[in-house]
């Protein structure tokens, strides 16, 4: 199909509007892992954010038949997504929508949230009404474009309590809106999290470490500082009843009770948020200084469910009681608005940083209402790029540094933040190269700042610095900061933590890249130690860390070694995911590729037609995950002069690919050579050399298409120009395993890439 207005179409009983209101806000908020943007997918190029995605509003109650918006929507949307429950099973118009999308051909985009009910219920014995799949999903299409009753099976994510929980279920389907690997996605989306979570919680920790009376005063400074026309009385009042509650609030009356830091700080916390509700309801100005205060510190932990409603009592209460003091009412504004853009509320935190602007905007310049705004703009420039307005965020980041700078000075610990996320911003708008000097200086400001004591900003802008290098191909500089972070990490945090084994993993990928492949086993053995020991023997990232490990002792000619960490890594995966599922047959695919490759073709048939059965069972039989299956099947299939089943293979491949990418994707050029080898080996010479030779020109122009395949294609091109001779009785594909055995750098770059699966 053309290029899609819409990512995805929710459809969904208006009984469920809830779970609607939720999976539409997380999606159109979810901006992929910035390694993976741009990356080509059977769903095409994964973008910088899925929005828009539709949902429609109403229920059409009174309507015969699907309206033309609602028509052309599903026309327009590159996927289709069915929250599943009992009241979605007995929709009309939930059930009319499924059947409209599998008529445009794209059964196999058809996504399924199930949120209450069970599946498949109508099969057990007086359990129909607990039914959650409508009809049309639990049956395909017949020839009449009517329902069959041929049973299918949906691909689903459980967000059920017990299941895969929200945060799961709600990453499995962007995973498949985008085509990604699920696996892969949540690695990312944890590295991601942990990175900026243990920054947050640094630094929150450090505060609630303070002792009472200097927090006390803190808020002391900061009451004066904004309320220069209080008078002093109503100003001492306050100081000591704040001081009062903080001192009494750090009070621990059972020492026993205290289990650690992290747990201190949030029993004091809650205690803290209780009390101020309860104890100040009489002193509105006083319990709104605290509120804002407790759910500041809240949202630097990450607990924004708890943060919220404090800052919203903390604004609703400035606002009423604002008087000739706005600038209390816009610094909560401001927090406000941070942690909405947590929440990926932006339409609300929009309208509160606006508001917060304009106050402080309209307000003398004198300098606090300077440095609110500067805040502002800054809080206001991360939540535009979070939607991926990048110009915008641009714009607004650049006037809070100049302001920020002419506050503060060139060197200053808020200048270095917004100068981070600036070369952010200006590297997700495409921009690398002005992106990188950006983030140089934000590191030698931190440097400057942090001195030789670590900080996790200085780790954290330092880690994103290696990644840009890395991006950039300059592997040296990115192994010289990825060293460089770690140290830091590892003087934060410890030697054995989950954020010291991604930064070891971050660090190997970067070696494995640039050919220093004795330095990167090590690394990856030793991160793979480490989350066994963090997560246990049996957790996805142990798989994941194992197949990192095998793509490098393959590039290294150590097959047995590699197969034997391919084999337990999916070993891992089955027991983590019992039934049939997308990653297990990843990895089924990618072993039987390797075996086929060192010439072990039984077990490779093996693995191969798993890993097709169980991706047709998953996605149907029009997937480009099956065409990947079936490209690994025409590979075995040459390399056993099996040439009619060959050609079978890869001109279905090549059907599917062609229905779904470009003309000129390099894995359609994959396809294509396979089935140039197959009719070369059938003697159908002048139909094998222009399939041969096109997909030779574009694997050849196409920058993503792994060597491995280059390599075959030459090979197979070769093999057919010898054959011509008269009187050759060569076997075209005896060279297929020799052709990666020769280069089996080729074939674990083609696994690094996740190419074979």
């Amino acid at each position: 199909m053309d290029q899609a207005k819409y990512r995805a179409f929710i459809s969904y009983s208006h009984r469920d509007s809830k779970w609607a209101d939720w999976l539409h806000k997380g999606l159109e908020a979810y901006r992929p892992p910035k390694i993976l943007v741009g990356t080509s997918t059977a769903r095409g190029l994964v973008p910088k954010r899925l929005a828009p995605i539709f949902r429609d509003r109403e229920e059409l109650a009174s309507a015969t038949d699907l309206g033309t918006v609602i028509s052309e929507a599903l026309q327009q949307s590159a996927c289709q997504i069915v929250i599943c429950s009992p009241q979605a099973a007995k929709s009309k118009w939930v059930n009319e929508e499924i059947i409209a999308f599998k008529r445009l051909g794209r059964e196999d985009r058809i996504f399924c949230l199930i949120v209450g009910g069970e599946p498949n219920a109508t099969d057990l014995p007086n359990r129909a009404d607990e039914e959650c799949f409508p009809p049309a999903l639990r049956f395909r299409l017949g020839a009449d474009n009517q329902l069959s009753d041929v049973r299918t099976e949906p691909i689903a994510a459980d967000a059920r309590e017990g299941k895969d929980g929200k945060r799961a279920a709600k990453l499995k389907l962007i995973a498949g809106v985008l085509g990604v690997g699920y696996d892969a996605l949540r690695r990312r989306e944890q590295q991601r999290r942990n990175r900026r979570l243990f920054a947050l919680t640094c630094s929150a920790l450090a505060g609630m470490v303070v002792t009472s009376s200097l927090a006390g005063y803190a808020l002391i400074q900061r009451t004066l500082a904004r309320r220069q026309t209080v008078r002093a009385e109503a100003e001492a009042e306050t100081a000591r009843q704040t001081t009062h509650f903080l001192v009494d609030l750090f009070r621990i009356s059972d020492p026993s009770e205290a289990r650690g830091n992290t747990v201190t700080a949030r029993e004091l916390l809650d205690k803290g948020a209780t009390r101020v509700e309860s104890e100040l309801a009489n002193q509105p100005k006083i319990q709104a200084t605290l509120m804002d205060t407790l759910g500041t510190v809240y949202m630097g932990l990450g607990l924004y469910n708890q943060a919220r409603p404090l800052l919203d009592r903390a604004v609703a209460t400035r606002r009423s009681e604002m008087g000739d003091e706005p600038l209390l009412l816009s610094d909560s504004l401001s927090h406000l608005g941070d942690v909405l853009t947590r929440q990926a509320q932006f339409d609300a935190a929009e309208k509160v940083y606006r508001e917060a602007i304009q106050v402080e905007s309209s307000r003398p310049k004198d300098r606090a209402s300077q440095v609110q705004l500067a805040n502002s703009l800054y809080g206001f420039g991360v939540l535009l790029a979070r939607q991926g307005h990048y110009k915008e965020a641009q714009k607004n980041l650049r006037e809070a540094l100049t302001r920020q700078q002419s506050l503060y000075g060139a060197v200053n610990p808020d200048v270095a933040r917004t100068l981070k996320d600036l070369a952010q911003a200006v590297e997700d708008g495409g921009d690398l190269n002005a992106a990188l000097p950006l983030m140089e200086s934000a590191v030698a400001m931190q440097r400057k700042l942090r001195g030789n004591q670590p900080h996790p900003d200085l780790a954290e802008a330092i880690n994103d610095l290696a990644l840009l290098d890395q991006t950039r191909g300059d592997y040296d500089e990115a192994e010289k900061f990825y060293l460089e972070s770690m140290a830091m990490k590892r003087r934060l945090y410890g030697d054995k933590h989950p954020e010291i084994a991604n930064a070891l993993e971050n660090l190997a990928s970067a070696l494995q890249d640039k050919g220093d492949l004795a330095r990167a086993e090590p690394l990856y053995h030793q991160a793979l130690d480490m989350w066994r020991a963090l997560v246990g023997d049996e957790h996805p990232e142990v798989a994941m860390a194992l197949h990192n490990l095998a793509s490098l002792q393959y590039t290294r000619g150590n097959t047995r070694a590699a197969l034997a960490s391919q084999r337990e890594s999916l070993a891992i995966y089955r027991k983590v995911f019992p039934d049939d599922n997308p990653t297990v047959a990843q990895e089924l695919n990618l072993i039987g590729f390797w075996l086929t490759m060192a010439g072990n073709y039984s077990e490779a048939d093996r693995d191969i037609q798993e890993a097709l059965a169980m991706r047709r069972r998953l996605l149907g039989d029009k997937n480009p995950a099956v065409a990947s299956s079936e490209v690994a099947l025409a590979t075995l299939q040459l390399a056993q002069h099996r040439y009619p089943e060959a050609l079978e293979s890869a001109r279905s491949a090549n059907e599917i690919y062609s229905a779904a990418l470009s003309p000129t994707h390099w894995r359609v050029a994959v396809a294509m050579s396979a089935q140039g080898a197959a009719l070369a080996g059938l003697g159908r010479y002048a139909e094998a050399e222009p399939l041969l030779a096109k997909s030779g020109t574009i694997l050849g122009k196409d920058g993503g298409a792994p060597p491995v395949f280059r390599t075959l294609n030459a090979r197979y091109l070769d093999m057919l120009h010898q054959r011509q001779q008269p009187g050759s009785q060569l076997q075209l594909t005896t060279s297929a395993a020799h052709a990666v055995s020769t280069a089996p750098d080729a074939a674990a770059l083609a696994a690094k890439q996740s190419i074979a699966r």
